[in-house]
């Protein structure tokens, strides 16, 4: 059976949230469509926020995992 693709602002959401939780810049955001963008930062901002209050990686893929 194929494996279907993800949803794309599933996708950015989950790529800016890691982004947050390493500690990146919210200008390494890669999205230049509206929607995708807006994904991506909602991700980046909670990815920022666990990690100022000292979420580890492991913690944050189990946070992934239900979202």
């Amino acid at each position: 059976m194929r494996r279907q693709k993800r949803d794309m602002t599933e996708r950015a959401y989950q790529r800016g949230y890691q982004a947050g939780i390493s500690g990146r810049q919210k200008d390494n955001c890669p999205h230049n469509q509206e929607q995708l963008k807006q994904e991506w930062m909602s991700g980046w901002r909670e990815g920022r926020t666990d990690h100022w209050d000292g979420i580890d990686t492991a913690t944050a893929l189990q946070k992934q995992a239900f979202h």
